[in-house]
């Protein structure tokens, strides 16, 4: 039921999931990234705490390849999964349960796989494979955001489409670079590149902020560089009340 690419940036070492399928809150399921430790995507029909076990091993050092080997002899459900499988050397792994639903594949490129389940065909996974190599001059979380948009342009899930979608990165610091999750839409991909291209500018600013509290207020600093985004407003009913200089409703 799931499209994704999983990827290490070969330039700056920042790991990262793109994601879509058809059932809601994929990115609550499904991703699975650390900083400084590697990528897991585990679709299909997802064990969280698998993925999770995973991870420690590759925190233990472990390498992609044994990792994936471990996952699969301690899973006796392995045939309903759909797994991939990223450390931090860039070494990249993937395996395609028998049991998944067509159609279902996965391409494994040089520190990055593309994968996916009932899908249209297997030229969703190519076409996810190719923009993803097509578009290595942009910025990394750009790059996944490509892939899962090339997956869908091709058909993605067909006929069922797509309801949720998501995009984790982890670059320089043990935080998320990019942490953007569309739980529930008509079209979850058009939405959460919506989300990026509006956060994008603010990247920086939370790179920073991490490290720096006393760094401008984030509508300061948009302001002092020159970028206008709009954000939420006072309902009316509560700016009405308070112009009338009456408190919060209780």
């Amino acid at each position: 039921m799931t499209f994704s690419i999983a990827a290490r940036c070969p330039k700056t070492g920042a790991l990262g999931i793109g994601i879509a399928t058809s059932s809601p809150a994929v990115g609550s399921r499904c991703v699975h990234v650390m900083h400084g430790i590697g990528v897991i995507a585990h679709q299909a029909t997802p064990e969280p705490r698998l993925a999770r076990l995973g991870m420690r091993m590759l925190e233990m050092g472990y390498r992609a390849p044994k990792v994936l080997k471990e996952l699969v002899d301690g899973d006796a459900d392995i045939e309903y999964r759909q797994i991939a499988v990223i450390d931090t050397m860039g070494h990249a792994v993937a395996r395609t349960g028998a049991n998944n639903r067509d159609h279902a594949s996965h391409l494994v490129g040089e520190g990055f796989v593309a994968l996916g389940n009932l899908l249209e065909g297997r030229h969703v996974v190519q076409a996810i494979h190719d923009a993803y190599l097509a578009s290595a001059e942009q910025a990394f979380e750009e790059r996944l955001m490509r892939a899962i948009e090339a997956g869908r342009d091709v058909g993605g899930q067909y006929p069922e489409g797509q309801t949720s979608a998501a995009l984790l990165v982890y670059k320089d610091q043990a935080v998320a670079h990019v942490d953007l999750r569309v739980d529930h839409s008509m079209e979850p991909i058009a939405e959460l590149r919506r989300l990026l291209d509006w956060f994008e500018p603010l990247l920086p600013f939370y790179a920073e902020r991490c490290n720096n509290p006393r760094i401008a207020r984030h509508k300061d600093w948009l302001k002092a560089h020159g970028i206008e985004r709009q954000f939420g407003q006072v309902p009316p009913h509560i700016a009405a009340a308070r112009a009338r200089g009456e408190g919060p409703a209780r």
